[in-house]
């Protein structure tokens, strides 16, 4: 109970419901304009948010974060456009369904079992931190320092087809987390003499330009053409909270997989969907339905989804080490008020965990309020014209680089970052992994040469340890798993 006073008190301040609101409607909409999706938003928002208050920064872009998955059904559903990444699989039985004249329907399935994944994650986060936190007292650096790489392997085994060029940016991200001055000896690495990259190459910078400026990029150099309308909406938005219920097993399994790829680092919510939505197919008596609209694939596919936002803050909260992009951009925000992710979070800063579980539990709330009330404006989004948007992603992009230290230097390397996550996309090479080798490369740095400092120097601590010999055995067995796949795959 004196938890749940704590959080009702960080909660009810006017800023931080400003900021669950601002955040929820800001992240359907981004959600719902096909082509944008929550990274650019966060991206965007980002140094912006370095003068909040941290519980009020982290509840702005974990809104737009659930926001966007919530809003990336609509254009599925109605246009057949996935308005996020994610969203592919809704398309395919959320369109059937509105070209069968059921779009209500179909909309309120996926927002009553986006609602369902989202607050199922959140109890999981409740429970599962704090008891994995206890855990990781236990845990030395070197432990640490093997769970930094056991994410960055996760994080290239996880792009399959696509290992090696996964590892190619991960290890770019590795380069440029070394620029800088050297934390130890303070000795300048890859500097050229310059006195603006003392600092390192400034996250914000390459965070903004991979995301949010490659993005307007491809956005403008697009036809520039109008979508399809979408159908008129309707009344009818509030019966998929009741007919999903019809599907218990579909939910509970759903929802498991995204929790469980939303805490694994580097997996999150592409192989979430495909397994909810293959193992709902496998397991429905009607699997020929599928692709021709079937409810259980909605269900599966926006449970999943939506289950992963709040599970991928469990490894950021309990061990202090993100598990994918977006959660690699909040900890910024905790690295900016001095508020260390990790085992003494819960001991520390107990008030701001407490209003944190509970603003997370409360945006489902404010979302589907938001989407009950406003879809059918909400929708007039889809048409809005590529290259008007890129041009304004970009505009901001550039600002919010600018604001971050305030230096036309930070401005030239997004942009630099920009052209090469335009022509990284055009090539279909994963971003994500430099972002997070950025991230994980200074903890790895940190954690090996503590380890090492307390072992006098022994390499053997790493196998000598059991908690680490483990992650070392998960690691190599990843290693040799994908490699002898692409050996079966030659043959």
């Amino acid at each position: 109970m004196d938890t749940l006073l704590v959080a009702f008190d960080q909660v009810a301040s006017l800023p931080v419901l400003v900021a669950l609101v601002a955040g929820s409607l800001l992240g359907i909409i981004i959600g719902a304009i096909p082509g944008l999706g929550p990274g650019v938003a966060i991206a965007i928002l980002l140094p912006f948010t370095f003068g909040l208050p941290p519980l009020i920064g982290i509840t702005l872009l974990m809104g737009i974060y659930a926001g966007a998955w919530y809003g990336g059904a609509i254009p599925a559903i109605l246009i057949n456009t996935p308005g996020t990444g994610v969203s592919v699989m809704t398309t395919y039985d959320g369109y059937p369904m509105t070209q069968a004249g059921q779009p209500q329907r179909a909309l309120s399935l996926a927002y009553a079992s986006s609602f369902f994944g989202g607050t199922f994650s959140v109890l999981v986060l409740i429970f599962a931190a704090p008891l994995l936190a206890a855990l990781a007292r236990q845990i030395g650096s070197a432990d640490l320092a093997m769970a930094a790489a056991l994410a960055m392997v996760l994080v290239v085994t996880a792009h399959r087809g696509a290992e090696l060029p996964a590892a190619a940016m991960l290890g770019l991200g590795l380069f440029l987390s070394t620029v800088g001055l050297e934390g130890a000896y303070g000795t300048p690495r890859y500097t050229f003499g310059t006195t603006w990259l003392l600092a390192g190459v400034p996250l914000i910078a390459i965070i903004l330009g991979l995301f949010a400026m490659s993005q307007a990029f491809l956005l403008i150099a697009s036809d520039g053409g109008q979508r399809a309308a979408a159908p008129e909406m309707r009344a009818g938005l509030f019966s998929g909270f009741v007919e999903v219920l019809r599907y218990p097993g579909t939910l509970l399994r759903s929802a498991g997989f995204g929790v469980g790829m939303g805490i694994l680092p580097g997996v999150g919510e592409f192989l979430a969907q495909f397994f909810a939505y293959s193992t709902a197919r496998s397991a429905s008596r009607t699997p020929e339905l599928f692709g021709k609209g079937a409810p259980e694939g909605i269900i599966a596919s926006e449970t999943s989804n939506n289950a992963v936002p709040a599970a991928a803050l469990v490894p950021l909260l309990a061990l202090g080490i993100p598990g994918e992009v977006l959660t690699a951009m909040m900890l910024a925000v905790f690295t900016v008020h001095n508020v260390d992710p990790g085992p003494s979070l819960f001991a520390e800063h107990g008030d701001f965990v407490a209003g944190l579980y509970l603003s997370l539990f409360l945006m489902n709330f404010v979302i589907v309020a938001i989407l009950l009330v406003g879809t059918r404006w909400i929708a007039l989004v889809t048409r809005l014209d590529d290259r008007m948007l890129g041009i304004a992603v970009l505009c901001f992009a550039m600002a919010g680089t600018y604001s971050a230290n305030y230096r036309i230097t930070d401005c030239v390397l997004a942009v630099g970052f920009g052209l090469l996550g335009f022509a990284l996309r055009r090539a279909r090479v994963p971003m994500v992994p430099i972002i997070l080798g950025v991230v994980l490369g200074p903890i790895l740095e940190a954690r090996t040469r503590q380890a090492l400092g307390t072992a006098g120097g022994d390499l053997t601590i790493f196998v000598t340890r059991p908690i680490s010999a483990i992650l070392l055995a998960v690691m190599l067995a990843l290693i040799l798993n994908s490699l002898f796949g692409r050996l079966r795959a030659r043959r």
